[in-house]
């Protein structure tokens, strides 16, 4: 175990992938291995944020079956919570092994954890005989397809656990936090080969969209050392007291309502006054719904008045610990210094079109901004990332080519994002390197 305990970043790790430990053939949840995702407080505390604290080589896998031929390992490393207190974090780092000059060009991918639970973490779900995609955690696996893309292009790709140690499901600004040391970590990790001073995107979609955006929002006052060239983003959960509102008594409420405990667990405020003024039903759900992955999150039991189940003599969105809460994880406070990439289905059922419309207009207030955003009319919430997935990364791969993005702001509304030039052959690209691995070629070799 390479251990780091330091009052500075810790310096880059050098050592050879070969002398790095490996994780568990039949690999553990954080439930089950708090040694690796909990180290002692005084550790986290004394090392800053960024610094490593232990690493180990890892398997990740296509749904936990069918192993990837890249180099990944886990990294444990500080962070801070959105009250600037030392947590433990945990990413998965991957290199193709495919050659690269470098450094290496790096990919932050935000998986849509969208969980309450450790053994959902993208962490744990994308190793090689985990039991998260049987157990709910299919979403990201399925997203891991679009990090894949990113390794076939020679990029190293960086999946931060962004909920946190206490899966703070939605807690925009945690995640914010904790993507930005997750890349600081990465990048002096050295067998990624991706340095310092490596150009690094930014991708997330839905529940990563949240941990994006609030990454671009506080990359200049919190990690602006780390040479982040874009941040492309999509069904952008830019407001969750609007996506609460639309979702309330509607079939996604079960997966908003997942976001609810979750922010819980990051908000004492918000915490305390749920523990006042929930109803015995919204208790007893929370009970229930606390230790699920996504997809049983999503679908057990849909339809819920949410805003019923707490007891107020008035809106209780406008009490005051929901208010703070609210406005502490809306994004909008800050405008990113690095072009954007957003993208929305015009007909999302889970985060509204028009809390995405809203910041989109906040940022472009600004002369500065530099920001591409498209609203999808072919599509849902689930289909605009199938379709607009391969035009984000496109967009990133010119950013991390060094192109320069075009100034001002371009809105437009596409038919379908699969019509963006260039998008379905950078797909079918991808997709033939990933085919093309099962007969032996490396990831990436191109």
């Amino acid at each position: 175990m390479i251990a780091v305990s330091s009052a500075v970043v810790a310096g880059p790790v050098a050592a050879e992938p070969t002398a790095i430990p490996p994780a568990p053939v039949i690999p553990l949840p954080p439930e089950l291995d708090p040694g690796f995702y909990l180290p002692p407080a005084d550790v986290v505390a004394a090392t800053a944020p960024g610094g490593i604290i232990a690493v180990r080589q890892v398997t990740v896998a296509d749904f936990g079956l069918l192993p990837i031929a890249v180099d990944a390992w886990q990294i444990s490393y500080r962070s801070n919570n959105s009250r600037d207190e030392a947590i433990p974090a945990v990413a998965t780092v991957i290199k193709p092994r495919g050659k690269s000059v470098e450094p290496r060009k790096l990919l932050s991918v935000q998986l849509a954890e969208d969980s309450t639970a450790g053994y959902c973490a993208p962490s744990y779900a994308l190793q090689h005989l985990s039991v998260a995609p049987l157990a709910g955690q299919i979403v990201a696996p399925a997203e891991f397809l679009f990090a894949q893309a990113a390794l076939s292009q020679g990029w190293a790709v960086v999946v931060p656990d962004h909920q946190g140690p206490n899966s703070a499901y939605a807690a925009g600004p945690l995640a914010g936090r904790i993507t930005l040391d997750g890349i600081r970590a990465a990048t002096n990790f050295a067998p990624l080969e991706a340095g310092p001073q490596a150009r690094v995107g930014l991708y997330g979609y839905s529940g990563g969209s949240i941990a994006t955006g609030h990454a671009a929002e506080l990359h200049a006052t919190y990690a602006p050392e780390l040479n982040i060239v874009g941040a492309a983003e999509g069904g952008v959960g830019a407001d969750l007291g609007a996506a609460l509102r639309m979702a309330n008594n509607q079939a996604t409420s079960g997966l908003v309502f997942a976001a609810i405990l979750g922010l819980a667990r990051e908000y004492p405020d918000f915490a305390a006054y749920l523990d006042q003024r929930l109803d015995p039903v919204g208790k007893a759900l929370s009970a229930i719904k606390s230790p699920l992955c996504v997809q049983y999150q999503s679908a057990l039991l849909p339809f819920l008045n949410m805003i019923g189940m707490i007891g107020s003599d008035g809106d209780p969105l406008d009490d005051a610990p929901v208010a703070a809460m609210l406005a502490d994880t809306k994004m909008g406070k800050t405008v990113p210094d690095m072009p954007m990439f957003l993208w929305h289905s015009a007909w999302d059922e889970i985060l509204p079109l028009a809390a995405t419309d809203a910041l989109v207009d906040t940022y472009c207030r600004d002369p500065g901004t530099s920001l591409t955003y498209t609203r999808d009319h072919a599509s849902e919430h689930i289909v605009a990332e199938v379709v607009g997935g391969p035009a984000a990364l496109l967009w990133l791969k010119d950013r991390l080519d060094g192109i320069p993005a075009a100034p001002g702001c371009t809105i437009s509304d596409a038919g379908t994002m699969a019509a963006t030039p260039g998008a379905l052959a950078f797909l079918g690209d991808s997709l033939a390197a990933k085919f093309a691995t099962l007969f032996g070629t490396l990831l990436g070799s191109h």
